[in-house]
Parts: C-alpha cells; structure tokens; sequence
C-alpha cells in the first residue's frame, strides 16, 4: 500500500477521496486511470478483516476489469445460481434463479465474494499508482470550499498532527455517518423500512454439499431468517430480531447455535463474526454541493435482499470518476456532475424500492398475515428476475438501449471489449461502415465478432457509442450519425448535460 505518512501532503490535488473502503478504493482507481492526482484519506489504520458484504453482481466485475482486478479476483469467487423464498414449511413461494452461464455483461450474473479480498486487491492496484496518495489513519475533521477548490483540514491519528491540503473536488465515500454529507448539509429522504437483523457468519469444518449453492430466504413469520453461501467454506445467516429483544444477549454463542441448530452444530463450523445490523433504506436529497460530492453508503442504504448494497456504490464510483476527469480536464463544463445525481438516483432507488418490497414479504411476522400471503404466492407461483433500470436524465439520448448498459461481447481477437477500450469511449461499429479518424477521447472497435454483430442487429442500429461506465450514450441508425456520437464522447455543451 502507498500510504505516504513520512512525505508531507501536496498542496493541491484534483479530487480528495473520503473513505478507503471498496467504493472509495474503485473510485481512486479509476481516477488515477486518467491520470489524475487523487488524496484517499482514511480513518482506520488496515483492511477490517472479517466479512461485511458478500456479494456484487457482473456489472461490478466489469469495472474490475477496466481496474485491471478481475481475473485475480476468479479464484476466490463463487458464482450465484439465484435465491428461494420459503416459507415456515418449506414450500417455495419466490424463485429468482440467475443463469450460472457467462452473460451479455461478459461475466456471470452474480458472485458471492470475500469483502477483505477486494479490498485488498483494490488497495494494491491503486499502490501501483504514482498519482494517488493514500493515507491511512488521517480524519478530515473541516471542508471549507471555495470558488476553485476546498480546503481540508485534517488529522493525522499515528501522531495527532494537524494538517492541511486543497483539492478541487472532494467525495466521500465515508459510510452511512459520513462527514461529507453533514458538510453538504444533505438529509435523507426516508423509504421506511429499518429493521434488526442478527448477521453471523461461520467458517465449515467440512463439506457441507446438503446446505446448497442457493441462497434461502425463510419467511417464517416467528422468526424470518436468511442463508447464503460464501466463497470456500464461509456460510452466512441472518436472522431477524423480534421486538424486544436485546442485541447483546442475542449475540452470545450459546443463542447464535441455538438459531443455527436447524443446519449447523459447533462440531461442524467455527463462528467467525456474529453482528447486529439496523437495515436501512435510505436516498440522500442531494448528491452534490458545488465541489462536494457524496457516493455509495454516504448517498444511499439499501436492506440486503437484493444483494445490491456495495453494488450499488461501485455504480456511483464508475458514474463519477470520468464526469470528474472530463471536468478536470476542461473538456466538459462543470454542470456535467449534476448529472450524477440525476442519473444514478432513480437508478438505485428502483433497487432500494425492490429491496423494500421484498423485505415486506420476508419480515411478515403477523402469522395470519403470513398465511395469507403464502396462499396468494402459492396459487400464483412467481419467478422474479433482477430489475435493470435506465439510468435518470443525462448523458444519453434517443431512447431505446441508450441509458440502459450495454453488453460487452468478446471480438474477433478473443478479447472482451472492454479490456479493448479502457476507461474511456467506445464506439462498436458495423465493420462495413467507413468513419473518418475517430478523435484519442474514443476507441473505435469494429463489431468483428458474431456476439458483437448479434448485439447491433438486436439493437437495430449500426453503431453503439458506450461511456466509460459501460453505459450506452447514443446510437447510429444511418452512418451520418457517426458525427454526432464522436461529438457527445469528445467535448460536452452546457445543454447537454442536462438533457
């Protein structure tokens, strides 16, 4: 890691970096792609070394990618079939089945995953960073924007040393208490479902093949509780906790193997980490004021039974980090960051939304109201699939795929697309269609592949212009519309960044 306390902070810096956790760690890496110098200022002195999220989706992986992360990830990862909804009985009331077979995003659908493990690649990539200075054990206490830049006032915790440093824009990526939204003096518009869970996490002693891939949602109304496979011997569950009862007492041993005891014994698994999490469901009011910016658990919370938590900042941080490049760089006007928020808000809420509605056919603790339930889910069988939103108004237009992401075929070289593009523009071609020289802000590729072709005859078009999060901007129907989509990847207009 690049931590750099013995070498005093630069005067200034692009963007500063609150919080070095897995989105504040993407973001930097992503900046520093662009070449970018990029402060990361963090609290804690390590890597927390025991599992917190557990699972990200292959929209995820695809950044990872473009970090250049993905493929030492693979060997600690598990792909996830999908999830049941059962009830007290057992019978299936829900089935939300993800295909194991590599999809249109040129990954799997979804991957169980070891949080400490990305983190800890995240972290030595960006050491491999020249433009990023990280510092662990350094507390920003201050924000004092000004017209070009913000000033930071900060703490030094190995020592308690005060220190001071400007950037031009700052994000945080602090957490559900973050520093930076009490700065921006942004609230939180309240979706009304916080609930207690008891999350523990179990290392197995030996195979347990009958416990299953799937991960289990049981809505049983006396006490609703959840499974799920992690990678290697790793197993999760998570149990709802009834009014009244106290958090401690339920997080001693001896009640953690008495609700694990339907599956597990201390003879088969050791306990790793037993914790007690208020699930929230919140979206900040406000992403952005003037240079300060706010992403992932700092923006919004959502309760985990879509597996969208961390995904969904790892979202905000691919959304970002280019708006911020092209701004820094001159080639786009700053109301270009507004739409940040006018994009990826409506995104993660309709995942938030999903989340809630699913919790509130999981947590049903009324057991005549879960008898009725099970009656109407039972009678009409339901197969649920992940919801794919259109990113909120902003950079794209013409409705149709663009605002929608794209998917990344392998090309004739056996390559998959993005690793041919890198963090910037690309533009899939019809291999027929001549373009004059296309200007260094884009990567032209042509759509040399049968996935490549297939994707542009279902899209009716003959070109696709993809922004650098992968989503799609804009397509060509006619080959004179290739001017127009080289316009909207090398310079932005005040107007269309509000479009």
């Amino acid at each position: 890691m690049n931590a750099k306390p013995s070498l005093p902070l630069s005067d200034r810096y692009d963007v500063a970096v609150i919080g070095l956790g897995p989105v504040g760690a993407t973001l930097a890496n992503l900046l520093a792609l662009h070449g970018l110098s990029v402060l990361v200022l963090e609290r804690e002195p390590d890597i927390y070394r025991l599992p917190r999220a557990i699972q990200f989706d292959g929209e995820c992986m695809r950044v990872f990618q473009t970090i250049g992360i993905a493929d030492l990830l693979l060997p600690d990862l598990v792909v996830a079939p999908g999830m049941k909804f059962v009830d007290a009985d057992g019978r299936l009331l829900l089935d939300w089945q993800r295909s194991t077979e590599v999809g249109p995003q040129g990954w799997h659908a979804s991957y169980r995953f070891h949080q400490p493990t990305l983190e800890t690649e995240l972290r030595a990539r960006l050491a491999e960073q020249p433009c990023v200075d990280v510092r662990l054990r350094h507390e920003v206490f201050a924000l004092e924007p000004g017209d070009d830049d913000v000033g930071l006032r900060l703490e030094d915790m190995s020592g308690g040393r005060l220190l001071s440093t400007r950037a031009r824009y700052v994000v945080g990526c602090d957490g559900a208490r973050s520093t930076v939204r009490r700065f921006m003096g942004t609230e939180l518009d309240d979706l009304r479902s916080h609930e207690r869970w008891l999350v523990v996490d179990i290392i197995l002693r030996k195979e347990r093949a009958d416990l299953g891939d799937h991960a289990v949602q049981y809505c049983d109304p006396a006490r609703p509780a959840t499974y799920v496979r992690g990678p290697g011997a790793r197993r999760r569950w998570e149990f709802m906790l009834m009014p009244g009862e106290d958090a401690s007492v339920m997080s001693r041993p001896e009640m953690i193997w008495q609700l694990l005891s339907r599956w597990v014994t201390p003879e088969d698994a050791d306990l790793e980490r037993p914790a007690v999490y208020t699930f929230h469901s919140v979206v900040a009011k406000g992403w952005r004021n003037g240079r300060l910016l706010i992403a992932g658990d700092a923006a919004h919370q959502t309760p985990p039974f879509m597996g969208q938590g961390m995904a969904a900042g790892i979202r905000d941080a691919s959304n970002l980090a280019w708006k911020l490049a092209e701004v820094i760089s001159g080639r786009a006007a700053d109301d270009l960051l507004d739409t940040y928020e006018t994009e990826r808000s409506p995104h993660v809420r309709e995942f938030i939304e999903t989340a809630v509605r699913l919790g509130a056919v999981i947590q049903t603790q009324d057991p005549e109201e879960a008898r009725r339930r099970d009656l109407e889910m039972r009678a009409n069988p339901q197969v649920f699939t992940t919801p794919q939103p259109r990113l909120g108004p902003g950079v794209h237009e013409g409705g149709g795929a663009a605002g929608m992401v794209g998917e990344q075929p392998t090309l004739s070289a056996g390559i998959r697309l993005d690793s041919l593009a890198g963090y910037q523009f690309a533009l899939l071609v019809d291999p027929t269609w001549e373009i004059a020289e296309a200007p260094s802000a884009v990567k032209v590729l042509a759509a040399d592949s049968s996935a490549a072709r297939d994707w542009l005859q279902r899209l009716g078009a003959g070109a696709v212009l993809l922004r650098p999060d992968r989503y799609v901007a804009a397509l060509a129907f006619e080959r004179q519309d290739i001017t127009h989509l080289l316009g909207m990847a090398t310079g932005f207009a005040s107007q269309l960044a509000t479009t």
